[in-house]
């Protein structure tokens, strides 16, 4: 009888000693800068349309996400000019683009399948207008969108997000603006969200 009541006190234990795990600096997440966090807890993956990871993660993780976060963190994403040269840039012009369009879902699935799975090529702006167009956007307002005052201010934060969390890869999770989730000590996405969970938390 002792023996069952042991067992069912580590049962019940259990879950406890798991939800407190504590995530090392430097380990598991760099802190980024001295300054203070965002107001409220956030999220932002930095990623690229040219990355295939990215594209993996588009389909897999970011579900996840905003089916199983806690209902006062934001998710928010990035996209950094770092990978396909000067395309780059414009891909972070066609997301900042969508995004101000209310057409970010649908554009962001049809640039990763253009990319990764029909295997586009895009040499200019114009290509990735006719893929807008394609997708139902009027060209009209795509064009007058991409040389909007608020596609560039996005496109320059990002590029600033970007620089300030020392990025050399992506997809890469900072957390509230201050905490930057390092992958190389992970073993699954799960981990990953937990880590992230975590650092919303301080």
């Amino acid at each position: 009888m002792k023996k069952v009541l042991l067992m069912a006190a580590a049962l019940l234990l259990a879950p406890l000693a798991a939800s407190a795990v504590e995530y090392q600096e430097g380990v598991h997440y760099t802190v980024i800068n001295d300054g203070p966090a965002t107001a409220k807890p956030e999220i932002t993956e930095f990623f690229s349309f040219y990355c295939p990871h990215c594209y993996n993660f588009s389909k897999t993780v970011v579900p996840k996400i905003l089916a199983e976060k806690p209902d006062d963190v934001a998710f928010n994403q990035a996209h950094v000019d770092f990978i396909g040269k000067e395309m780059g840039v414009e891909m972070s012009r066609a997301f900042a683009v969508a995004h101000q369009l209310n057409v970010d879902d649908k554009m962001d699935a049809a640039l990763f399948a253009a990319i990764h799975e029909k295997k586009q090529h895009f040499t200019s702006l114009a290509d990735i207008r006719a893929l807008f167009v394609a997708n139902g956007v009027d060209g009209k307002a795509f064009d007058a969108a991409a040389e909007s005052f608020m596609v560039k201010a996005q496109m320059a934060k990002m590029k600033r997000d970007t620089e300030n969390a020392k990025l050399t890869g992506v997809p890469a999770l900072v957390v509230n603006g201050k905490y930057r989730v390092e992958t190389g000590a992970i073993k699954s996405y799960d981990e990953l969200l937990d880590i992230a969970y975590y650092l919303a938390k301080k």
